[in-house]
Order: structure tokens, then sequence, then C-alpha cells
């Protein structure tokens, strides 16, 4: 998945993540909707998962119609692999999943438990979890803020690249480096640092009002100034959704490996 855009490969990995610890149908009912919030995003391989989910999945996550949906989605985007499971439900009709037009069917659906998949990273990333815990509390950033913007932003990959060129752990763009004096933004301490001192900044910017700062760190203050808040992006609100969520929920420290 080298060439997918960070936050959409931080979403395959978490769902991903979720399929292979799954402890009951929830978890495969959350997975499911997490493939769905990157289908949503375009993706190819999301789409497959997720038909997959709803094809294969236990008995009360299973729904045909949204399988051959998300396949057949899947396959005009070129997934060869989908390609092969549409014969099995040509009888079945094609209706578009709820959960691709409508955001709240995303948020209803069963906590995500960060903390478990924080414990539960491979050594590489569970070592860039363990540096934002330590730097955060010198930008007065709260660990679990730091941790979730990371999370969503690059699942703690220090070589995240994004197609808008937003680089590193925090996703900075070449200006915010600058602005921040990032020297190396491919260094994870130096990329870090720049990050945790833009939400420092953020965060007095916005008198600590937590959903414009996380907000504004998606998509500008000049936005969040324009909209009186959160901006009307789907993109942008989803964000807010997932990083304050996974904030409340990150009470635990990263695994030791």
């Amino acid at each position: 998945m080298d060439m997918v855009p960070p936050r959409i490969k931080a979403l395959l990995e978490e769902a991903w993540s979720l399929e292979q610890s799954a402890m009951g149908s929830e978890d495969q009912a959350l997975a499911g909707a997490i493939y769905c919030e990157a289908a949503r995003y375009g993706s190819p391989e999301a789409h497959y998962r997720a038909g997959l989910i709803y094809l294969r999945g236990p008995g009360d996550v299973r729904d045909l119609v949204a399988a051959k949906s998300f396949l057949t989605y899947a396959t005009e985007l070129g997934h060869e692999q989908a390609v092969s499971l549409l014969p099995e439900l040509q009888e079945q009709p094609i209706r578009q999943p709820v959960c691709l037009t409508q955001t709240e069917a995303y948020r209803k659906v069963a906590a995500f438990d960060f903390g478990r998949y924080v414990r539960q990273l491979p050594l590489t990333q569970s070592k860039i979890a363990a540096l934002i815990l330590r730097l955060a509390p010198e930008y007065g950033v709260t660990p679990e803020l730091a941790m979730a913007v990371a999370a969503v932003e690059s699942n703690f990959d220090p070589r995240a690249l994004s197609p808008k060129n937003a680089q590193g752990v925090m996703q900075l763009i070449p200006a915010t480096a600058a602005r921040f004096n990032v020297r190396n933004v491919w260094n994870p301490e130096d990329n870090i640092r720049g990050g945790l001192a833009y939400l420092r900044w953020l965060h007095r910017r916005f008198a600590g009002d937590l959903s414009k700062v996380v907000a504004a760190y998606n998509a500008g203050e000049g936005a969040v100034d324009r909209h009186g808040g959160i901006p009307p992006y789907y993109e942008t609100q989803s964000y807010v959704f997932r990083v304050l969520s996974f904030a409340r929920r990150n009470k635990h420290p990263v695994s030791n490996h």
C-alpha cells in the first residue's frame, strides 16, 4: 500500500486489525464501517474489503446486496480480485450502501478500541507513538490528542507522503513545516515537534476549542474562520470526529515490544 494516501492507509490498517482480532460480530461490523469510510475517499481496496465482509461475515453482518454493491464499485475502480466474486452475487440488486452517503451511519457504529490498536502497533510505529507521548507535554498538548492526530494523519508512519505533499508522521505541508521551523521533515522527532508546535498555536488561536483546533489542523484556520467552526466538508467533519473519538479512548500506554 505504499502509494495509498496516508489517511486511507490508516483506515485500511485499522479495519484490518479489527478483522484479525475480531471478538465478535460487532468488531466485524465496525471493520466494515471503517472500510466504508475509506471507500468514501475513493479507495478500490476499501470497496473490495467491505464487500468481502458483507459477503463472508457472520449472519448478523452478512448483507449480500451491500456486498454486491461494494464489489461492483471496486470492479469499476479497477480492482481485479473483485471481479471474480461477482458471479455468486448475480441474483442480487445493486443499491448504494447507506454509509457511503450518510456520515451518521459511520458515527453510530460501536466505538473503535483505539487503545488496543495502539498497543498492537508494529515495533517501528510503536517507537513513533512512544516518542509522541514523550514530546507532547513539552508543547502543552495532551498525549491523547497528539496520538490521535498522528494516527489519523499517517498511522505513525514517518515516511508517509500524501498526494498533496503532506509529509511524515504529522503530515506537514512544506509551508507549515517552514512556519514552525522544521529542519528535516523526514526526521520523526523534527516532524512531530513541528506538528505539536502547530497544535499548540491552534489551541491558543481558538481558545482551547478542540473541535476548531482539529478542524483547522485539517482544513486550515482560515476555513474554520470563514465557516465559524468545523467547515462543511465531509473529509474535515470525518477527520474531527475520528481524532476526537480516538483522543477520548486512548487512555493506555503503547505496547512494549
